[in-house]
């Protein structure tokens, strides 16, 4: 019954339009007045302790990393290097836009950013070789979903914190999983390129590979940093994040040049900004995971989902329906800090590996991102494109069936996601 008003009153809230994080701390303030004898000295003290953990800084390091390397001139190196690549193939620019979001998301962690950095640039080259807008606006709007999946990713920071699981664990497993949806959606943008025979570039030499690679590999070399640097014990997550942002820092103002130093301030400012909005949400889901498990929520849902039958192949389907509909009007960190407490211990006691169940987690909000009403990287390619949302949502059709089988392989197959930390000795 509490359950009942509890969820009943956060969704009213949100429904009226109120911000995700104000729904959460109104809904929570409610309920413990006229449901619980909780004081509010414990409210206070809460508020406090429960976000007074040392994993929640790497989210403002990789969002101070993001900017530097979005201004910084790293996205279009990466740019040209994937252009080199594969631009004489059937929809060669298309594809070269996914391989360099693919690279930028292994540096940077944030979708929104991604497609910011990538689809600027790369948007207006394709409808300059020919390219009809929807048609790159579909691909830059899917494999800019890439940002959370590879490694420095800030719903894994959260998913983990939520979780108690481990974050290096969690960034290293997504680059196989990652690595494949990159190929499923280039495989999907070739085949359209080339039924529809879109430009094909001239091939880049050997030589001019190499050169495209020198300028893009001190951007490429920040996953060896923070691969390197988790996998040897050199430092943790948190420290590979702060190590992150100073590299990445140095590249943009003393390597590439492209950011000045009077820039600094307002690239500071944009990630406190950013950082700040994400730390309220996460105070006040702090919160409200407090007031579940006062009302001891998640293991009584877990006692009815398990009572239930389903299996690990049933509940592994529940969650991804919950959570797609979910991505219907929560952004991705709301989703995970509200969803996460609840099927977490369900998931622990069917024998769900923690890092693979973070890793489903993630590709339902990679999902999530695509697809309106609160699709967010909708909105952005839309304001770079000028397309309506509705003519993007039809566009981005093809890649995002794309994406919804790749979350099926990825629910059943659980070796995708845990080979690669398992042989790092992270399992």
């Amino acid at each position: 019954m509490n359950a009942a008003i509890l969820f009943g009153l956060l969704i009213s809230l949100m429904l009226t339009g109120m911000p995700i994080s104000i729904s959460l701390g109104l809904t929570v303030l409610t309920f413990i007045v006229t449901m619980t004898n909780v004081p509010f000295e414990s409210v206070a003290l809460k508020l406090f302790t429960g976000i007074e953990k040392w994993e929640i800084m790497a989210i403002p390091f990789f969002i101070l990393a993001g900017n530097f390397l979005t201004h910084g001139g790293v996205a279009r190196r990466m740019i040209n290097f994937a252009t080199s690549l594969v631009g004489h193939l059937h929809g060669g620019l298309a594809l070269a836009s996914i391989l360099a979001c693919a690279m930028f998301a292994l540096v940077c962690g944030s979708s929104v950013a991604t497609v910011v950095a990538i689809g600027s640039i790369v948007l207006p080259a394709m409808v300059a070789h020919g390219y009809p807008m929807r048609f790159g606006a579909g691909v830059i709007i899917t494999a800019g979903s890439l940002g959370i999946l590879m490694l420095p990713s800030i719903p894994k920071v959260i998913y983990a914190i939520s979780t108690n699981t481990s974050i290096g664990a969690l960034f290293v497993a997504g680059l196989l999983p990652g690595s494949l949806l990159t190929l499923m959606l280039c495989a999907v943008t070739w085949y359209l390129a080339r039924k529809n025979d879109y430009a094909r570039l001239p091939k880049a030499t050997w030589s001019e590979r190499w050169s495209a690679f020198r300028k893009s590999v001190w951007g490429l070399m920040l996953v060896v940093i923070i691969v390197g640097g988790i996998y040897s014990g050199l430092f943790t997550a948190t420290e590979a994040a702060a190590m992150a942002a100073v590299y990445a820092f140095f590249v943009a103002i003393f390597v590439y040049k492209d950011l000045s130093i009077k820039d600094v301030p307002r690239v500071l400012r944009d990630s406190a900004n950013m950082s700040a909005m994400l730390l309220y949400i996460i105070t006040n889901a702090v919160l409200f995971s407090f007031v579940l498990a006062n009302e001891n929520l998640p293991n009584a849902l877990a006692e009815w989902l398990l009572s239930k039958n389903l299996g690990q192949d049933g509940f592994l389907l529940l969650v991804n329906l919950v959570l797609l509909m979910a991505g219907n009007f929560m952004d991705p960190s709301s989703v995970i800090l509200i969803m996460a407490p609840i099927f977490f211990p369900a998931a622990v006691r069917l024998g769900i590996n923690p890092v693979h169940f973070g890793i489903l987690v993630d590709v339902n909000m990679e999902v999530g991102l695509c697809h309106p009403p609160v699709g967010l990287n909708l909105y952005v390619a839309s304001g770079i494109s000028r397309l309506g949302i509705t003519e993007l949502t039809k566009a981005v059709l093809p890649w995002l069936g794309t994406m919804v089988i790749f979350l099926m392989i990825v629910t059943y197959w659980p070796w995708l996601t845990l080979v690669v930390p398992r042989m790092m000795g992270m399992l």
